[in-house]
């Protein structure tokens, strides 16, 4: 077992390390990433319905991510079309090792409210931030770009009750973020009794 010392470091010092922090080109290891989707899986869910999919683009899938993307983009922004944010999109993804895409498949019971099975996605990103960080890795969860974009999910194998709840970018650190804060607990915890 862990200890709590060890458990309140390991969340304390979580960070979000974006993709122009990664080492760009060093591949993490297959069999890590399984592990850190494995934690994932075992977020707490509601009725057992695990209602999380993932889909891991790597190597040239990180290529046709970026395709797809940049692409969709393109298609859609019509006036609103700007040259930047299309670049970003084609080349942001080729910094990672890995990219998790990250569904949120819907429950077919309806006494399962939907936002129960986009917290327990949530939960389960949580896990993937906390598996980097032990790891020595870096992790970051954005929702930008395609990720609200009904003409995305079909590419996630997602349906139309599905959400696409962003990307989980994971790559080796080579500058590690810093000077994170916090709020005083007083201000975000109210005690009754």
């Amino acid at each position: 077992m862990i200890s709590p010392e060890a458990l309140n470091e390991l969340i304390r010092t979580r960070r979000s390390t974006f993709p122009d922090q990664f080492v760009a080109g060093k591949p993490v290891d297959d069999g890590i990433v399984r592990e850190i989707l494995t934690n994932a899986t075992w977020a707490p869910n509601h009725g057992k319905a695990e209602p999380w999919h993932f889909t891991v683009f790597k190597g040239e899938g990180l290529q046709q991510f970026a395709n797809f993307q940049s692409e969709l983009y393109k298609q859609l922004a019509g006036a609103n079309f700007k040259e930047i944010t299309y670049q970003k999109l084609q080349n942001q993804p080729l910094k990672a090792s890995h990219i998790i895409a990250l569904g949120m498949k819907r429950t077919p019971n309806p006494n399962i409210p939907e936002m129960e099975d986009i917290a327990a996605v949530a939960c389960a990103v949580q896990n993937m931030y906390l598996s980097v960080t032990a790891y020595g890795l870096g992790g970051y969860w954005t929702t930008g770009g395609i990720t609200f974009k009904p003409e995305a999910k079909s590419f996630f194998n997602l349906g139309d009750d599905d959400k696409l709840l962003g990307f989980f970018y994971i790559g080796h650190v080579a500058i590690p973020s810093t000077g994170a804060k916090r709020a005083a607990l007083e201000e975000k915890v109210t005690w009754v009794g």
